[in-house]
């Protein structure tokens, strides 16, 4: 059968859009490993031509899906409360899926696949959290005429921070993600900006966070070595981030609190406020962040914050500035250091 011209360029270009978003959606889904429907949907449209209901995207997602190439389940409620049918979609690759992106050869291949059960762990809402700071980024981005993609975050970057063999754990920090943001000035001015991205949902310990945050420390003072001295080279005395990035990327905490249980006042407020003031104390206090507060810059916000005011209003709290009793001031993500 024959479509008339009109007809089969309208069917032409319905299927070079299926085929370029079907393309971005897998791409998306392979290098954030899971996203439920909103945040594809975000991701992929503008807001200036994104429809209320992305139903144009369900119907591809339901093509990638019966193709094989994607699976989905519920997402769980908050605190794991809900009607399970009432919870939104959360998608992620199938192995054909994982397999035709790395074929196409546009990301970096990763050495592991994402399961059903993997998704629906006891880190979904950290996964989804992560995925909502860098959706912030993009959002602002787009907002402001910066530059920050939906690829442009990474999530779970780990960089060794002594040598041996120990639990990889213990080697390593890992970074919830690894952000790129171009700051675009008037006048055209650029600035190209690394961030190591630390999303908290209040589930873990003060100390443990700040745990975390003095492995950056050591990071910064990691130098690999040779256990051969005959072989140690000049770069010997080369910090290992280097080798990664132009500048040591700041490090950026975002803070979030799950929703109260029905009935209970709403103390998230009060909760992030205290856990900000406890990371400002443990980090002032260790040796080696105050020893190197001249070269990282470390601040703290709130998800609902950086939504609501975008990362270049003043919504930091710079770690590693001022004393107790002469706190800084608020800052943007330069964290006082432009």
């Amino acid at each position: 059968m024959n479509l008339p011209p009109v007809e089969a360029t309208a069917a032409a270009a319905i299927t070079r859009s299926f085929h370029a978003i079907s393309g971005e959606v897998l791409e998306l889904l392979y290098q954030h490993r899971v996203l439920s429907t909103q945040q594809l949907h975000v991701l992929l449209t503008p807001p200036e031509k994104r429809p209320a209901r992305p139903v144009y995207l369900r119907r591809q997602l339901g093509e990638l899906h019966r193709a094989g190439l994607v699976e989905r389940i519920r997402a769980k409620g908050p605190g794991g409360r809900g009607r399970l049918q009432s919870q939104p979609f959360l998608w992620f690759l199938t192995e054909a899926g994982a397999e035709s992106v790395e074929e196409a050869g546009e990301l970096p291949p990763r050495p592991y696949r994402v399961t059903p059960e993997a998704v629906a762990g006891a880190r979904q809402a950290h996964t989804l959290g992560v995925n909502e700071v860098g959706i912030a980024f993009v959002e602002w981005a787009r907002r402001l005429g910066h530059e920050c993609g939906p690829l442009d975050w990474t999530p779970e970057v780990a960089n060794r921070i002594r040598d041996g063999q120990r639990r990889f754990e213990d080697d390593h920090v890992i970074s919830d993600a690894v952000l790129n943001y171009v700051h675009v000035e008037r006048g055209g001015r650029r600035t190209m900006l690394s961030f190591f991205v630390e999303f908290d949902r209040a589930t873990m310990t003060s100390a443990r966070l700040a745990a975390k945050l003095e492995a950056y420390g050591r990071l910064y003072e990691y130098v690999p070595q040779s256990a051969d001295r005959a072989r140690r080279t000049s770069n010997a005395t080369r910090p290992a981030w280097m080798y990664n990035y132009p500048v040591f990327p700041r490090v950026l905490v975002v803070l979030d609190a799950a929703p109260p249980k029905a009935g209970e006042p709403d103390r998230r407020a009060q909760r992030l406020a205290a856990r900000t003031e406890d990371l400002y104390a443990r980090a002032g206090a260790d040796v080696r962040l105050s020893r190197l507060k001249g070269d990282i810059n470390i601040g703290v916000t709130t998800l609902q914050q950086l939504q609501e005011h975008g990362p270049l209003a003043p919504i930091f709290t710079p770690l590693l500035r001022g004393t107790p009793s002469a706190r800084p001031a608020p800052t943007d993500l330069y964290l006082a250091s432009k």
